[in-house]
């Protein structure tokens, strides 16, 4: 019989451990309903028995589409349970997504609703690898795809106890997929060890404990979302998945579930600070916490108002790297623009184009090493290649070491003060950041060419008070006509895109749109003008 470690080194291992701690506690709540530590834990171990009787195999991806509930909670961590690796899919991706996503990484297994799987019957016939789909109830008219097998949720954690495959804290057990500067997503591989470390490290900052009760409002499919839950199950806490529409809802669910601890993005802070806040939420909740863009200074101080007793934690993190840095609640009054410094167990560097170290305040690359220093991207050596680098000697190791350390090279430019607190300048490629979301240029393209609606387009981002970038599209009218149709091509932008991707205004020029020396359209050129004529 294997011994347990004494702390988690695997990741459902987080979950194990604290149903042999404290079993009876509260591990999740979603709505009206709970599951215990140790109901969770026997939920994980039955659904990896239930992928082992479909034959999965070590490594194998296991894709989950669905919302923030506890089936999803329980395929997550399940899936590395079994050996395989889990695979979320954002709700609001649209069914091409859904399904360029499970061919690029070869989903062997899909877990869906019913509702969700009606949507995807045309998409699934595209993807080869796909074996079987779990649905989370039964759904008389849902017919499988030829070559797919299909499962009831409950019949499958039914399935007899079996040994699951062996895996180290090095093998991989998540990709997340995130969208790239040339348009189609990419998955970036983490391991065991890059998320159960990430884990441990945000909740000694944050001070998690065992009772803290932590609202999930992110996509579990965010690098942050998720740390709500490996955070949360490393302290022995409870976490509240919330599904919301408004804002007000968010505010109930901290009211109600006398929520402790809060993580969100700019847009959703800066919509909450245009409610009524109930006053009892200052009474327990004890922080609030910022990611996916810096927070404007009004609204930090519009929350600080709402809640003076819940300290602020401002952080920066990257898919790649988990979570990077965090500035201390204490320092928010003296730097608020700063993202703060290097998170426990994990190193910030910033270095300069030859890779030597920047002087203090000289801008620079910011470059994370350490144990959350993801695995790569699936299947992309080229990608992988151009942001995962061997570290050179300076750079934090030393010369004589033989084995190569590989570390983050981000793209983003920051500057590291003489006291070595961090801040960000801006992004080296062309991503955009609009609700908390990183959207390609290209990507948007792409859709809005699909439509045929347009000659050429180009997209980029602009600074906007609310979603910290609009997306503004400029485009010319399809060969042949005067005028594009804008009413019907933002039908059709609301139709094939996520609401966060839909842009925010399109405006049309005569072609053809200028291009630079390689002959591509000039981005940077039309993105410039467009700024400058915004400030005129």
């Amino acid at each position: 019989m294997p011994t347990r470690p004494l702390e988690s080194t695997l990741l459902h291992e987080l979950i194990l451990l604290g149903a042999e701690r404290r079993g009876d506690a509260l591990a999740l709540t979603h709505g009206g309903e709970h599951l215990s530590y140790a109901d969770l834990a026997a939920a994980t171990r039955s659904f990896a028995n239930g992928l082992l009787d479909l034959g999965v195999q070590r490594g194998e991806r296991v894709a989950i589409y669905l919302e923030k509930r506890f089936e999803a909670v329980i395929a997550s961590f399940g899936a590395p349970a079994a050996g395989g690796v889990f695979v979320p899919l954002n709700p609001l991706l649209k069914p091409e997504q859904v399904g360029f996503i499970l061919r690029d990484c070869g989903v062997r297994v899909l877990v869906t609703s019913p509702e969700r799987y009606a949507l995807l019957t045309e998409t699934l016939g595209d993807c080869p690898e796909l074996r079987h789909v779990v649905l989370t109830a039964a759904a008389a008219d849902a017919k499988p795809v030829a070559g797919q097998a299909m499962h009831d949720w409950r019949a499958l954690l039914q399935a007899s106890g079996r040994t699951g495959h062996r895996v180290i804290d090095t093998d991989m057990t998540a990709i997340l997929y995130t969208s790239g500067s040339t348009g189609k997503p990419k998955g970036v591989v983490l391991s065991h060890r890059n998320m159960v470390a990430g884990g441990k490290s945000v909740a000694s900052y944050l001070g998690n404990h065992e009772q803290d009760s932590l609202l999930a409002a992110l996509p579990l499919s965010f690098d942050a979302g998720f740390s709500q839950l490996t955070t949360a199950f490393h302290a022995g806490a409870r976490v509240v998945l919330l599904n919301y529409l408004l804002p007000r809802d968010v505010l109930r669910a901290l009211e109600r579930e006398r929520i402790t601890g809060l993580t969100a993005v700019p847009p959703l802070y800066i919509q909450l600070t245009q409610s009524e806040w109930p006053a009892s939420i200052d009474s327990h909740l004890r922080y609030f916490a910022n990611t996916g863009g810096r927070m404007p200074r009004e609204t930090l101080a519009a929350l600080r108002g709402r809640v003076p007793s819940a300290k602020p934690f401002l952080m920066y993190g990257l898919t790649e790297a988990f979570r990077s840095t965090y500035l201390p609640p204490e320092e928010v009054d003296r730097r608020p623009d700063s993202i703060g410094k290097a998170i426990p167990n994990a190193e910030i560097l910033v270095l300069r184009e030859d890779g030597t170290p920047c002087r203090p305040d000289e801008p620079g690359e910011l470059v994370h090493r350490g144990a959350l220093v993801g695995m790569g991207y699936w299947n992309d050596a080229e990608k992988t290649a151009e942001r995962y680098k061997v570290l050179i000697p300076g750079d934090g190791r030393p010369g004589a070491l033989q084995q190569p350390e590989y570390a983050v090279f981000s793209g983003d430019t920051v500057r590291m003060d003489a006291e070595g607190y961090l801040y960000f300048i801006g992004r080296r490629d062309e991503m955009m950041k609009t609700s908390g979301y990183r959207v390609s240029p290209t990507e948007v393209e792409e859709v809005l060419y699909a439509t045929k609606l347009v000659g050429e387009c180009v997209a980029f981002g602009v600074e906007h008070a609310t979603l910290g970038q609009a997306i503004q599209v400029i485009a010319t009218p399809p060969a042949g006509n005067e005028e594009i149709d804008l009413s019907a091509l933002v039908a059709q932008c609301k139709q094939r895109m996520p609401a966060y991707m839909v842009p925010a205004d399109i405006a049309v020029r005569p072609g053809p749109l200028p291009r630079n020396p390689n002959g591509k359209i000039d981005r940077k050129l039309l993105s410039t003008e467009w700024m400058e004529q915004d400030r005129s």
